[in-house]
């Protein structure tokens, strides 16, 4: 006798069920710690059964006992065919060898033009990764459009071009011989996508400025980690001046903020993506300075790191079927479709300057120049909005560019010094 009105009076519930469920998958999906832990998975189906693999041919001594045809690919990617162009006996790192007989002259303007190739193939970027991840495709006057959500498609697009465009430059270029394992470009690859990731995906939680704002604190993370990864000293005046060009770039960008009733609310998910990025990029710039101990050039060192880079987010877009969808997104938005592109042809030829600025200059100048970006990023913002830079932010350039002619003049006095100095003497005691 109760069973037919307790089955009458579940039916809407069933039905608000079957509504929920959608509801619950769709927001699941889109919460970035969800999506985060999804692509950390499709990495792990690759990154797993390669390092098995890694270790069962080390154990097994394959270098000597091996001969079967895919032994040069195995000696490569587990082994390498050379060991380190560098040797210390007190464990550190050299990672990168310095001009000795080249003039200053010729040192400002490789500088110089590091800083240019960066600043035009970044700022280009910066523009584009906006507009891409914070406005609408295809609105029209009924139809508010809609926003691509795909993060790690972005990244797989600057990963492409880039592998392309560096195995193209190998081919058709005499490049030293490579004797790095091939494997260990793999921790470079993960953590500059998950850096990536994080930087795309932040956009979705935080307002732009703030976003630069986090990067501008980049250069005493990125000297930490340098001491962690590549055993590497600075002197204090380098701790010095890094603190004065974060807290100059941080009054300019504060100051030039727009107007906080039209942007994005900061967010703790937007503050734990910010804090991801900026502990990958660290690891990734101070991993690749640690890669140039061996007999590499910095071309490759890009396509070394974007075969992994390719391999790991194609996995994870075939895996979760995300794939298609982006590919169906693109034909359906033209216009989207040209901004991946320039975005891909930006990322490329900006990774391009990173490995020969990090090969030549380091992680920590490359930092410093990826620091002015962040300026520069915002006086463009000025120009073409009408936005005005208040008393404060003049001060903020003023404190950035009296730090890095600090910084200049006390590295040329220190390379006066050196070559003064009998060898075996230090000039000064390093921290």
């Amino acid at each position: 006798r109760f069973c037919l009105p307790l089955v009458l009076a579940s039916l809407p519930m069933m039905a608000a069920g079957e509504e929920l469920v959608p509801a619950l998958q769709d927001s699941w999906g889109d919460f970035w710690l969800f999506r985060f832990f999804v692509n950390a998975a499709g990495y792990a189906s690759i990154v797993v059964p390669g390092f098995l693999l890694i270790q069962y041919f080390k154990r097994r001594n394959y270098l000597e006992t091996g001969r079967s045809i895919c032994f040069p690919v195995i000696k490569s990617c587990v082994f390498g065919s050379e060991v380190k162009s560098v040797h210390q006996d007190d464990g550190s790192l050299a990672p990168r060898a310095e001009p000795t007989e080249s003039s200053t002259a010729r040192q400002v303007f490789k500088l110089l033009f590091c800083a240019a190739g960066l600043q035009a193939s970044y700022l280009t970027w910066g523009v584009l990764q906006e507009r891409v991840m914070t406005r609408t495709y295809g609105a029209t006057e009924t139809d508010p459009g809609e926003k691509f959500k795909d993060s790690q498609f972005l990244v797989f697009m600057n990963r492409i071009l880039a592998f392309t465009v560096a195995g193209l430059y190998c081919a058709l270029t005499k490049q030293p011989r490579h004797g790095a394992p091939m494997y260990k470009y793999s921790f470079a690859s993960l953590s500059n996508i998950l850096s990536s990731w994080c930087q795309y995906e932040a956009l979705k939680y935080i307002s732009f400025p703030t976003q630069v704002l986090a990067k501008a604190s980049k250069v005493i993370p990125v000297m930490m980690m340098g001491k962690l990864v590549s055993r590497k000293s600075y002197e204090y005046w380098e701790y010095l001046t890094a603190a004065l060009i974060s807290v100059g770039v941080s009054m300019f960008l504060l100051s030039s903020a727009p107007n906080r009733t039209v942007s994005t609310v900061t967010t703790f998910s937007g503050i734990v993506l910010l804090a991801g990025y900026i502990i990958f990029d660290s690891f990734t710039s101070n991993w690749q300075d640690a890669l140039f101990t061996y007999k590499m050039s910095p071309v490759q060192m890009m396509f070394g790191v974007n075969v992994f880079s390719c391999l790991f987010t194609v996995g994870s877009l075939l895996e979760q079927g995300a794939l298609l969808e982006s590919l169906r997104f693109m034909a359906r938005h033209s216009e989207f479709t040209a901004h991946a592109v320039l975005l891909s042809v930006c990322s490329a030829c900006g990774q391009l300057f990173i490995f020969y600025t990090i090969n030549q200059f380091g992680a920590a100048v490359f930092t410093i120049i990826m620091t002015l970006r962040q300026a520069f990023a915002i006086l463009l913002s000025c120009l073409i909005y009408g936005h005005t830079v208040t008393v404060v932010g003049g001060l903020g350039i003023a404190v950035v560019f009296v730090a890095l002619f600090l910084r200049v003049y006390a590295r040329s006095r220190m390379k006066k010094r050196s070559k003064k100095l009998p060898p075996g003497d230090t000039p000064v005691q390093k921290v």
